[in-house]
């Protein structure tokens, strides 16, 4: 027996944690099931306010995720001080800068033993894993031969430096002074903050109270003070092998609940716009009037860092997803939709039902296309019952049940899907 009581309960699975000496300092990291041959493993990297298991259980725990990682050995790393139960760092110390917590990543994969890697990001995780993937003198870890990145999802991505999205963060929570007020604006829309009390509940408490307050302040703060990643997006013919970004297929997931999200995508042009109704609006300080305006401001926010980042990388490579009825956490809220695109994307690559047939690095456009329509069709139904589950099991956050039919044939392609 497993019991599960909460949302730091890991599943009954295969777990070893190690504490890994990097040139930065020690991570934790917490490796579930053992690499399986020449097989890539999955790493993940959690947000600020969580750690790996708060971040990603409700993902990993669902069943069809957890028919992948039946296959895939998967190593959780947490931010240094972020773990459960972490002492407090001594009085001046220095923590790393997000470029430097990118640089830890190869000492992780020297010692595990791992050279390839799909990884999966949330907010901070997601830059960091991003900032990872655009050095590939990182890749190169003393004791093994070059690393391989053969995928990213990285969710609510922001590739830019600390700005105005920020700013307007700190607008959203009411110029609040209390960390645990900034982190939750962070990860929830001002709707999510309102409706649904006991999921919000959830996290409040476990932000508060099983993660040092001191600790979290300073990851916050190295999230805050974080560079653009100065990617852009490669021109045929003219800069492909010299321009910075991701060479990997990347699946880029967003939350969206605004009615006019279609609105806000075809305004910033594919592209964050300085000069947009939005961003003047921002940039004059404008403060919403109601709740509702917040909400859609908030979404606002969230679908631009997407789009910033979509505008800046490979179309052949890249896939941007949004998902309907889901705010900040799409890996808690509705980790079903989330687990079928992943088994998509892994398919995308070569992987089918767990047997090494590597024959494409595109991303996984006609299984999207098909996630897109299925969901056309039927996505009342399957949303109410993601939503119903991750209601019914806020306390676990476990339980889920779609699953999807996969195809490998993709082909290279710009993709945006909704589901």
């Amino acid at each position: 027996a497993c019991p599960i009581q909460d949302i730091t309960q890991m599943s009954c699975l295969l777990w070893v944690e190690h504490d890994i000496e990097t040139p930065h300092g020690v991570l934790h990291v917490t490796m579930r099931g053992v690499p399986k041959g020449n097989r890539p493993i999955i790493l993940t990297y959690h947000d600020i306010g969580l750690n790996h298991k708060s971040c990603f259980n409700t993902l990993f725990n669902y069943e069809d995720m957890q028919e992948i990682t039946q296959h895939f050995a998967v190593v959780h790393v947490d931010a240094p001080g972020q773990q459960e139960g972490a002492p407090p760092f001594p009085t001046g110390y220095r923590y790393p800068t997000m470029d430097e917590l990118a640089e830890m990543l190869p000492s992780v994969l020297t010692q595990l033993k791992v050279n390839s890697v799909i990884g999966i990001g949330v907010g901070a995780g997601a830059y960091i894993l991003t900032r990872f993937a655009t050095h590939p003198s990182l890749y190169f870890c003393s004791s093994l031969p070059l690393m391989s990145l053969f995928g990213l999802v990285l969710i609510n991505v922001d590739p830019c430096a600390e700005g105005w999205i920020d700013w307007a963060a700190s607008k959203l929570s009411g110029w609040t002074s209390n960390l645990v007020d900034i982190v939750m604006a962070h990860h929830f829309s001002t709707d999510e903050l309102t409706d649904n009390q006991e999921l919000i509940q959830t996290y409040r408490l476990h932000i508060a109270q099983d993660i040092n307050q001191d600790n979290l302040a300073l990851f916050c703060g190295s999230y805050q003070y974080r560079r653009d990643l100065e990617i852009e997006r490669p021109i045929v013919g003219l800069n492909e092998d010299t321009v910075n970004t991701l060479t990997c297929p990347a699946l880029l997931v967003v939350g969206d609940t605004s009615p006019a999200v279609e609105a806000v995508v075809s305004g910033a042009g594919g592209a964050y716009n300085p000069s947009s109704q939005c961003a003047k609006k921002l940039g004059e300080g404008f403060v919403m009037p109601t709740s509702s305006s917040s909400s859609s401001l908030s979404v606002c926010l969230s679908l631009m860092l997407q789009v910033e980042c979509n505008s800046r990388l490979n179309p052949t490579k890249t896939t941007l997803l949004k998902m309907a009825d889901c705010g900040g956490l799409p890996q808690v809220v509705q980790p079903g939709k989330l687990a079928e695109a992943f088994k998509y994307f892994v398919q995308g690559m070569g992987y089918s039902n767990g047997i090494l047939t590597r024959v494409s690095l595109s991303v996984p456009s006609a299984g999207m296309t098909r996630l897109a329509r299925s969901r056309t069709t039927s996505s009342s139904s399957i949303t109410s019952m993601d939503n119903s589950r991750s209601r019914s099991n806020i306390n676990s956050l476990l339980e889920g049940g779609t699953t999807g039919s996969l195809d490998s044939k993709a082909g290279p392609q710009t993709m945006e899907v909704s589901c």
